[in-house]
């Protein structure tokens, strides 16, 4: 990150770019360029992916196209403190990646007893009654924190990754006012 320099970041923060390492150096862009450039994940696994993927997808559609994987797998590389997930909003005790990788690991396993396959193989109808059953805490052998927490915090993640740019802003005709000091804003 000191390679960017401040005013890289500061620059680059604004755009809703993030620090992705690319052939060992440090290069800023949106999480929906590093997937599109195919960035390699940094603690994620290609699977690991392809899963918050889907998920992202059907929590919040664009997510994928917006880097939901790179977005998680990135922020899953900060130190805790900084980190932009809501594991750290929610209070969840560092490593995050734990959460995530075992929350993917649940949601594989349940899909594969529900359904007979893991989530990502899934059609679209029946991965939205997954999350809508997840929603609301309606899974039997779901392990670890609560299917209804792990939608709250993905969901949030991928509410994150496609509205929190100024293109996200935009699409929601929110103007967005970065010369104006945050607390005048409202």
């Amino acid at each position: 990150m000191a390679s960017i320099g401040r005013r890289g970041f500061v620059k680059g923060a604004t755009l809703g770019a993030l620090a992705f390492s690319v052939g060992g150096v440090e290069v800023l862009m949106a999480p929906g360029e590093a997937r599109a450039r195919n960035v390699p994940f940094r603690l994620l696994d290609g699977h690991q992916g392809e899963t918050l993927e889907a998920l992202g997808e059907t929590l919040v559609p664009k997510a994928r196209e917006a880097g939901i994987a790179h977005y998680i797998d990135q922020q899953l590389s900060v130190p805790p403190q900084e980190s932009l997930l809501q594991a750290r909003i929610f209070n969840f005790r560092p490593p995050f990646a734990d959460y995530y990788r075992s929350t993917l690991l649940t949601i594989d396993d349940v899909s594969r007893k529900s359904f007979g396959k893991e989530f990502v193989l899934l059609t679209a109808k029946d991965q939205r009654e997954f999350v809508d059953r997840m929603r609301q805490n309606k899974i039997e052998g779901w392990t670890g924190k609560s299917g209804a927490l792990a939608y709250a915090v993905l969901r949030a993640d991928a509410v994150d990754v496609v509205y929190g740019t100024m293109e996200g802003y935009e699409a929601l005709g929110i103007p967005y006012m970065p010369h104006i000091a945050p607390e005048k804003r409202w």
